[in-house]
Order: structure tokens, then sequence, then C-alpha cells
């Protein structure tokens, strides 16, 4: 019987030898959570002081942002006069809305196990204190519904939380006084303020604002952070690039977002030449993170019902949304509110 060759043995060294290969271990990354408290306490402050400086001007029948030095409050006012808890509603209740909206991201990545961080607050010197908050999303997302969950929970229960501080504060707010002519900056009001205030007027809880325009009314400062919640609410859900709205228009349909976002951009430049310059800046943040979008697999697309709950997204944007959300009263030459207007102010600057 002739020799059979043996078969070849293979040594574990031969198999897999980790002094020839580079070994790449993977770690989680580990939570920063001294950051999250440290950022929530420093918005906390930030919105408390502009929170006490609303209140004062509300309880003296003064517009909300006066263009004076009391525009911006120093810290030191607040504490020196003992105003400082003056501050708690509005601060409160900003931040609850905001925390809200995050947390709708976050717990749907719990639910489809997705890396994220807790939410990160952004405290900043603004008319209000603070720039809003973010999650960050640290793992792939594995389908077109998860994204879909994650995209759309947070504009939910942003707008659920944002909607009964509206019904509970619009009708607590004031009547200006006639002749009142303060330089200050108006918020323009968005739809859902005025559908609010006709079922208060329906139901006898706001019989001081009927037949007020809305450039008469000082709002409650927890009115504020509604409207705070609901113009964070339109921005998340403007349709394009990496916003909550370009990530549901993606998972509805992947081959339109990019277009869709173009017209977004250029809708966005045309409300600025019309309305308020500022749109301008969110046409720029578009471009700049609008025309890619994170890898998500295709297939599976999402059912019947997500693409309902995408146009209730979209009937939510229009209900929050205000094309004038920042107005300089009074409107002249020397306060540029849209696009057209500022140009102008820079020539006329410039040829003097």
């Amino acid at each position: 019987m002739p020799d059979q060759p043996s078969p070849e043995v293979l040594t574990p060294n031969e198999v897999y030898s980790p002094h020839s290969e580079e070994v790449v271990y993977c770690t989680r990354p580990q939570h920063r959570y001294w950051l999250n408290l440290l950022l929530l306490f420093a918005t906390f402050c930030t919105t408390l002081v502009i929170g006490a400086r609303l209140q004062w001007n509300f309880d003296h029948g003064l517009p909300s942002f006066p263009l004076d030095e009391s525009l911006l409050p120093p810290f030191t006012w607040a504490i020196k006069g003992h105003y400082l808890l003056l501050g708690l509603p509005f601060s409160l209740t900003l931040m609850a809305i905001l925390l809200a909206h995050e947390l709708g991201h976050y717990l749907y990545c719990v639910k489809y196990r997705v890396d994220a961080t807790l939410p990160f607050f952004i405290p900043f010197p603004s008319l209000i204190g603070t720039l809003g908050a973010f999650i960050r999303i640290r793992s792939p997302l594995r389908s077109r519904r998860i994204l879909f969950d994650i995209g759309i929970a947070g504009p939910i229960a942003g707008f659920a939380v944002a909607l009964p501080v509206l019904i509970f504060s619009l009708g607590r707010s004031h009547v200006a006084p006639l002749g009142q002519s303060i330089p200050r900056i108006d918020i323009g009001l968005p739809l859902i303020f005025s559908l609010v205030r006709k079922v208060l007027l329906v139901f006898g809880d706001a019989g001081a604002l009927a037949n007020i325009p809305a450039s008469r009314i000082l709002l409650h400062p927890v009115a504020v952070a509604a409207w705070v919640g609901m113009f964070a609410t339109s921005l998340n859900l403007l349709p394009g690039g990496q916003l909550d709205g370009g990530h549901i228009v993606f998972a509805v349909s992947p081959r339109w977002h990019k277009t869709v976002s173009r017209l977004a951009i250029v809708a966005l430049i045309l409300f600025a030449c019309r309305y308020w310059n500022g749109w301008l800046l969110w046409a720029i943040l578009l471009r700049i993170t609008g025309m890619r979008h994170p890898a998500v697999a295709q297939w599976p697309g999402i059912d019947a019902g997500r693409r309902t709950l995408a146009i209730a997204a979209l009937l939510m944007l229009v209900l929050t949304v205000s094309l004038t959300p920042i107005l300089t009263v009074p409107h002249d030459a020397d306060n540029p509110q849209t696009l057209i207007e500022l140009v102008q102010y820079i020539l006329r600057i410039w040829h003097h």
C-alpha cells in the first residue's frame, strides 16, 4: 500500500500569531459625566440670570427684551438686588423643555442599543442664556427605522412638554400699556401661539388678550420659555442636513435627502432676504452638514405608520416656525432686519 501524504498540521502559531499581526483592541468610550453636570450647572446659572431679568421686566410692565443695558444682565445685578430666585420659573421651564427633547433622542438610543452620550447643555450669554443642548451618537445606526425613531423622538418629546407649558402660561401674560414705545427686541409668535390663544379665549382663560395684536402682548417669562422650546423644535425639524428633520427625510427616502436639503437651503436664503437675516446662518449650517448623511442600511424601509408620523412632523414644523422670530422695534434703516436691508445698510456705511 503506497504511503499516503499525511495532512498538514498547523500549529496555533501558524494559524494566528499576535507578534506578526497588528491587534487593535476596541474599548467602549467612558462617559464624562462630570462634563455633563458642569455644563448643566453653568446653563442653569446663565438661564437663571436671564429669567430673573425677564421676570423683573414683566412685573414692571416692561418688554421682555428692551434695548438697553439690561438686555444681557450681569450676574452681579441679580445677586446684589436679590433677584436671582425670580429667574427660577423661566430657567427650570426652559431646561425641562430642552432636556425632554434630548432625552427623547437618548431613550430611543438606549432602546435600540445605540451608544450615545447623555445631553450636553450649552451655556451662552444670549437673550435666553443658552444655545440649547445636544447628545452625541457614537455608534452606527443599523436601519432607517432606528434612524427615524431616534430622529423624531426629540421634537415630539420637546413639543409635548412645551405645549402644556404654553397653555398654562399664555393666559398669565399681560397687555402692554398704550403708547409704550420702548426700543426693544420683539419675538415673532408662531401659529401654535395663535391657536392656543383662541382655545383659551373659548374657555374664558385669556379674556384680557382678546383682539390684542401680538406686538402688545407682554409674555410671561414661562411663556417666553415655551416660545424658545417651539422655536428650537422648528429649527431641529428643518428638512435637511444632520438636523432631526434631515434624519427624518433620509429615513423616509434616502435618495431625496440631498435634493430636499438643497431646496431647504434655497428657501432659507429667500426667507433671509424677506423676513429675518438669521436664516442665512441656518442656510450656511445646512450647506456645511447637509450634502452627506451617515451611512445607514437602505433596506428595509420604514412602515406606513412611521410615514404618517413624518407628516405629523411636517405639521409640527408649520405650527412652531416663525418666519420673523426676532424683530427689532422700532424697525428703521439703522436696525436692518432682512438680508436685503443688511446689505443696503453695509453699502450705505461704505459709501459714507
